[in-house]
């Protein structure tokens, strides 16, 4: 089954000026069979609101479905609420599970710091029980910078006859880095952008308690362990969606980059 651009059958909620789309996670399973998968959280959205060229590549992905219970919350508390919160940390183990069965599916994992993608990879594999992640690699800092490795990213994952490409380098990076290079790799079918989700796969990075997952605090679990690395992001810049939410609640939210630009 293959899905048209930006549009994978499905109703959409708007959040901050965000197109989401409203599918569970049964739903999403089924679909995802052709497109991109990105699973915005408040940071997303924050950095979507600031980059127009972000904005106008974010909405050109098939699948773009809520990742955080943050956000989820806050399309409830707009009257729209979505079908259910995916954490894209937990729904690529789901979607490699889902499809362990199936030949056709091939994954690249593509990011992480060195040996961690290959680390995944390996259990992933043990977990599944065959190889549906056919290959890994963990490229340097600033790759999407440089335009020979990253033609040769997409060489190596042509050769891989990977179906599948995951990319979890960070947002804005690996959603751009996908949607500039998805034309040259005709053999990949599903293009996902995963974030932290090799590290967690890895076992290199711990999740937060569930309990903190479900209760939308995952974030705090974060900052504690990486708070030289994350406190502008959470304490700072992200802040504003709430204010941003009684905003859009009350008709007034201010423009987003394509109302801008």
């Amino acid at each position: 089954m293959s899905t048209q651009i930006g549009n994978p059958a499905a109703g959409t909620v708007n959040v901050a000026g965000v197109e989401l789309h409203d599918l569970s996670r049964a739903e999403l399973l089924q679909r995802l069979n052709d497109g991109v998968f990105f699973n915005p959280n408040v940071d997303v959205i924050m950095k979507l609101r600031r980059d127009p060229e972000f904005f106008e590549m974010f909405h050109r992905a098939e699948f773009r479905i809520c990742d955080s219970r943050i956000v989820e919350l806050g399309a409830r508390f707009l009257g729209t609420p979505v079908k259910e919160k995916i954490s894209g940390s937990d729904f690529f183990g789901e979607f490699c599970h889902y499809h362990r069965a199936n030949p056709d599916v091939r994954v690249f994992l593509l990011g992480a710091g060195p040996g961690v993608a290959e680390q995944a990879r390996r259990r992933i594999n043990d977990r599944e029980g065959r190889e549906i992640i056919v290959a890994a690699h963990s490229p340097s800092f600033g790759f999407e910078h440089k335009p020979q490795e990253s033609s040769e990213l997409v060489d190596r994952v042509n050769a891989s006859g990977a179906t599948v490409l995951a990319v979890g380098v960070g947002a804005p990076k690996q959603e751009k880095w996908i949607m500039r290079n998805r034309d040259y790799m005709p053999g990949v079918r599903v293009f996902m952008a995963v974030g932290a989700t090799i590290d967690f796969e890895a076992g290199v990075l711990p999740r937060a308690p569930e309990w903190m997952q479900k209760f939308g605090v995952e974030w705090a679990y974060r900052l504690w362990r990486e708070p030289r690395r994350l406190w502008r992001r959470y304490l700072l810049e992200n802040t504003p969606f709430l204010w941003l939410m009684v905003l859009q609640r009350l008709g007034r939210l201010p423009g987003t980059p394509q109302h801008r630009h």
